[in-house]
């Protein structure tokens, strides 16, 4: 492995961070947040003296490429990085004093998982609050992939970073050249949250309460500044266009670029996105049925039905209504839809609608086989046929994936947490979703839990949203031996 070069990525992934940091720097000199405004002042000076000294000391002259492990700890190391100097403005301002808690929620910021410690959010500074949103803008599309796209101009190859980090089964580039896919999926991430910020504010948000949720929309992570999530408007226009980008943010952004570049029949094609819609819609129509009566209209149960179907099914985690309170068959569907996702190649976590879609078609084939033992059945999506590789691949993150989720499950119920609690807290966790059910509901928060579990879950988000082989792979002694 060449760990300088790993090390000098990050070095350049740590400037990065610094330059997004001056964003929140100015809302603290606005908001006339003093404090704040030096806290974020001194740490900026700090990461960017560490980052200058690091680059010069490991710099070199060759042009280099990364190998598969090395694009695996890069990501690995990238991700921790982000979290441990995003972690520093909360802990250094005081607002979250115990830096355990400062991590965790940042953390939660960067892997667009949405759980939260804090137990009065309005509280904070406003500063604070922008830069908690803006580690979700920046972890929905990925660090990685914005550091990608200028490291050609530094004679660093990144496709091995895009593999890694790729949120799904296989990486799809939109370009032959990596540096143009990463600045192409930056531009419609971009281009969304512009759209969406202005929509917001027709509704009546102001531009500060409009450009958080949208952070928390496209990155399908959930953080609010207010303590009742999006339910503080009671507005049905605000409910329809977060519900809107929502589902946006959790199609493959492969998709977005097709129908910008004008072929719109690449999304009827698509097997993925026309399950994700089917999914969404049958959850919508469910729980709206068994909603019915429980809300005065029809409307209503639809638009509640609709908003938190897509929240929980694209793992973004913002509530308009505490679902607990909810008939339980709402709450079994809101259950079920944990276990799936968003799209693969869009910012929502999960296990994703692909890999659900092929286990099941896989599944069929098995049916299939038992009756016609000497049939040979080929599994196709989208017209393609998938490779028996690729479906090793599939079943080997299930059964990784129930796995992990059984392995928390057991530690957090080792906190004398309930069963509906330990459950979800690791399927809200390992799926980057955020709420769950028992004490961490949409009206709760995650503060309750003792240190060693909050690391544990740290671990269980970074896991689930670098797709768990990234993670995982880590510690295999293979990975290790040269």
């Amino acid at each position: 492995m060449n760990i300088k070069l790993v090390f000098r990525i990050i070095s350049i992934l740590m400037f990065i961070i610094s330059f997004f940091l001056l964003f929140p720097t100015a809302f603290a000199l606005y908001y006339d947040e003093i404090h704040e405004f030096k806290v974020f002042l001194i740490i900026i000076v700090c990461a960017v003296l560490c980052s200058s000294i690091l680059f010069y000391l490991l710099k070199s002259d060759k042009k280099q490429n990364l190998s598969s492990k090395d694009g695996f700890l890069m990501v690995a190391l990238s991700w921790l990085t982000a979290s441990f100097i995003g972690a520093l403005p909360f802990y250094f301002s005081n607002s979250i004093p115990c830096f355990t808690d400062a991590l965790f929620e940042t953390m939660s910021g960067f892997t667009t998982t949405g759980a939260s410690i804090l137990t009065e959010i309005e509280s904070l500074p406003k500063s604070l609050l922008f830069w908690r949103s803006l580690t979700h803008w920046l972890g929905g599309m990925g660090i990685v992939v914005l550091t990608v796209a200028i490291l050609p101009v530094l004679g660093i190859g990144g496709l091995q970073l895009i593999k890694a980090e790729a949120p799904g089964p296989s990486v799809d580039k939109i370009t032959p050249r990596i540096k143009e896919t990463a600045k192409i999926l930056w531009l419609i991430y971009l281009g969304l949250t512009v759209a969406e910020t202005i929509l917001l504010m027709f509704g009546g948000m102001n531009f500060f309460d409009a450009l958080t949720h949208t952070f928390g929309t496209l990155a399908t992570g959930g953080f609010s500044p207010k303590n009742t999530s999006v339910g503080f408007y009671n507005s049905t226009y605000i409910d329809i266009v977060i519900t809107v980008f929502m589902m946006l943010a959790g199609t493959n952004f492969i998709l977005h670029y097709r129908m910008i570049s004008g072929r719109y029949r690449s999304l009827l094609q698509d097997a993925e996105f026309r399950t994700y819609l089917g999914i969404f819609a049958a959850a919508t129509l469910l729980i709206s049925f068994n909603l019915y009566g429980f809300y005065e209209t029809v409307g209503e149960s639809l638009r509640y039905a609709a908003f938190q179907a897509a929240s929980v099914l694209t793992t973004t985690g913002y509530a308009t209504a505490d679902f607990e309170k909810w008939p339980y068959f709402a709450q079994a569907v809101l259950f079920l839809l944990m276990f799936v996702g968003g799209c693969s190649g869009s910012t929502g976590g999960g296990i994703k609608v692909i890999r659900i879609f092929s286990l099941l078609k896989q599944a069929y084939n098995e049916m299939k086989y038992l009756l016609h033992s000497r049939a040979i059945f080929i599994l196709k999506i989208s017209g393609k046929t998938i490779r028996k590789d690729i479906m090793y691949a599939i079943s080997g993150f299930f059964f990784l994936y129930i796995f992990l989720v059984l392995i928390v499950t057991v530690i957090v119920a080792s906190s004398s947490q309930d069963v509906a609690t330990s459950l979800t807290t690791a399927l809200a966790t390992v799926g980057n979703i955020g709420p769950g059910f028992g004490k961490i509901g949409p009206a709760e928060n995650y503060a309750f839990f003792p240190d060693y579990v909050k690391w544990v879950l740290c671990f269980a988000m970074l896991v689930g949203r670098l797709e768990l082989y990234t993670i995982l792979i880590l510690f295999t002694p293979v990975f290790w031996r040269k």
